[in-house]
């Protein structure tokens, strides 16, 4: 359907300048290159836009469309922290294997928020080898139950991966009060 629509725009875009481009010929009177065509006596004059060809355009695969979309074969598309103490970052990696017949390039991991940060190879993972996605979501100030996803963009799909937990509040901690200012006799 993307493929359909992206297509559609591109035909509708360059028809528009086409369109645009012939208006302009014909107001101002002058051959910008295109031959103006000469009417024909006793001819009803009508009017024609000019024929455009669109080439079309090629996406990577949404998953469910056609292509190979399972040549990432993850160990798991989701992991539970289960309960994590608030301040130490909360980590994992989402290990894969390239299961398809040509080289596997991500073009694009994002989080669902600023809170995780995802880190994955920039190289071609060619057919064959593991490589792995992490994440890491930043537990300070963030007590209570979390779910995050991690969409990976590739030339073989798209995947969404979940990290999910519950950071635990840390306890607070009291300030010790200043001795030093009392007078001992």
């Amino acid at each position: 359907m993307k493929k359909v629509l992206l297509s559609l725009g591109v035909v509708l875009l360059a028809g528009s300048a086409a369109m645009a481009q012939h208006a302009h010929n014909e107001h101002d009177g002058h051959n910008h290159g295109t031959p103006a065509a000469k009417p024909v006596k006793g001819a009803k004059a009508t009017a024609k836009a000019p024929a455009v060809t669109a080439t079309p355009v090629v996406a990577p695969n949404p998953a469910g469309t056609t292509g190979d979309v399972n040549m990432l074969s993850f160990n798991t598309e989701e992991h539970d922290f289960k309960t994590v103490a608030e301040g130490p970052a909360a980590e994992y990696e989402f290990t894969f294997t390239n299961k398809g017949k040509e080289p596997i390039i991500i073009s694009q991991v994002h989080a669902s928020c600023g809170c995780t940060t995802p880190t994955w190879p920039k190289e071609p993972i060619l057919p064959g080898k593991t490589a792995a996605i992490k994440a890491s979501y930043a537990t300070t100030g963030r007590p209570g139950p979390f779910t995050k996803n991690i969409t990976v963009l590739t030339n073989g799909g798209t995947k969404i991966l979940t990290i999910k937990g519950n950071v635990e509040k840390a306890p607070e901690t009291s300030v010790p009060q200043n001795t030093s200012m009392l007078k001992t006799n």
